[in-house]
């Protein structure tokens, strides 16, 4: 077990500046699970480089649509990553595909391309994926978007917190391709703007996440409206427990089931805790934590709505380039904010658990727990947003003295 500075008490003199930060509110909502701060504590597990993967296709292979395979040659797309080698070629044939994988594996591309090649294919087919968050449902249209430019194929975007004309509007359009969140899924469905009689292939992105926010009622309602005849089914999910299993059973035929996770996405995270007396005594190691690199690009998570906007408003007035998402702004504002933070226009972000389900930003140094989280689950979730694409990441969890 290690220590870093961040256990020492500060003697930066507060001289009243971080009285903004005090009197936080209790937290509302549901109780937590307690946790004990030893798991907050792990050193990062260094393992021995693997033996480079050796794909048995290129992109060139695969058997897809001259329009799409221009495009795929447009995207300077060569090897595949092994998500993309292994489901590729069965989602060509139809087959009913189960990927277990990490975020950053590539595995949008891994079901976009034979999903798009059908479309492409088929003028008349349909498709729709479904997504935990706005901003994973945002990324994949942006993902199929660079594949599908004169297509003559029509799309539909259906999350919360964006505007309904439009939805509407794209709807009217009778688009091939759907992509939402349940949710808003739901709505649609329930409104009769959305009908999904003539969907043929159906893509649930990180399941184990969805079932986590409380969609099941509303994804099982949703795939009841897609015929079982000439379905092919798509389930991507980190994990596969009894919860995932069962819904998989339900709703697929045969389907062949491919693995290219590694390990756990917190592996490579060095994890610790901050002990803190009073609430001043927390913002001051919290700032000691933000000036210690100014390359850092920090996730910060905190409790609510409120405190999330009143924390990234103390940061900004002390002159760092921070910014917030949270589930109450709308869904423009949390895309400006996360393209600022991708593009280094900021480099801290304050958030509510909306950011740890689904959103893949490149760089993420440190995973700073402001408050702690409300299962260990999301406490994973939370700190495997640093640590990517083999670098080690840092995590520190608030723990107050008692």
């Amino acid at each position: 077990m290690y220590k870093n500075k961040y256990h020492m008490p500060s003697n930066r003199p507060n001289n009243g500046r971080n009285r903004k930060f005090n009197n936080r509110r209790p937290s509302r909502g549901p109780k937590k699970d307690y946790i004990n701060p030893q798991r907050f504590i792990k050193a990062a597990v260094v393992r021995e480089q693997a033996d480079e993967y050796v794909p048995t296709n290129s992109f060139a292979d695969f058997d897809v649509n001259p329009r799409l395979a221009q495009k795929i040659e447009q995207r300077g797309f060569e090897s595949p990553s092994p998500i993309q080698d292994q489901i590729i070629p069965h989602g060509l044939e139809g087959r009913d595909v189960i990927g277990i994988a990490n975020t950053g594996t590539g595995k949008t591309m891994a079901f976009a391309i034979p999903v798009l090649n059908h479309l492409m294919a088929n003028p008349k087919a349909k498709a729709i994926i479904m997504a935990p968050t706005r901003e994973l449902a945002d990324q994949i249209l942006e993902e199929c978007k660079t594949l599908l430019s004169n297509s003559g194929l029509y799309w539909a975007l259906l999350i919360g917190g964006a505007p309904m004309g439009t939805q509407l509007r794209d709807l009217n359009r009778r688009p091939n391709l759907v992509i939402g969140t349940p949710g808003r899924i739901k709505d649609h469905l329930e409104r009769g703007s959305l009908q999904l009689h003539n969907f043929t292939m159906v893509v649930l992105d990180e399941v184990d996440r969805m079932l986590d926010m409380g969609f099941i009622d509303d994804m099982r309602d949703i795939l009841k409206c897609i015929p079982a005849i000439n379905r092919q089914s798509y389930f991507f999910s980190a994990t596969i427990d009894p919860r995932v299993r069962n819904l998989i059973t339900e709703y697929s035929k045969d389907p062949v089931s491919i693995s290219v996770k590694t390990g756990d996405t917190a592996e490579l995270v060095e994890q610790d805790v901050v002990h803190y007396s009073h609430p001043n005594d927390k913002v001051s190691k919290l700032q000691d934590i933000l000036i210690s690199d100014k390359d850092n690009k920090v996730l910060i998570f905190d409790e609510t709505r409120r405190d999330v906007d009143k924390l990234n408003r103390s940061l900004r007035e002390l002159g760092f380039k921070a910014d917030l998402i949270h589930g109450g702004k709308t869904q423009g504002q949390r895309k400006r904010a996360l393209d600022n933070f991708k593009r280094n226009k900021i480099n801290i972000m304050v958030a509510t658990d909306v950011a740890a389900r689904g959103i893949d930003v490149d760089g993420v140094t440190h995973v700073i727990n402001y408050s702690t989280p409300q299962s260990f689950s999301d406490y994973v979730h939370r700190i495997g947003r640093a640590g990517r694409a083999g670098r080690t990441g840092y995590a520190f969890t608030f723990i107050e003295k008692r």
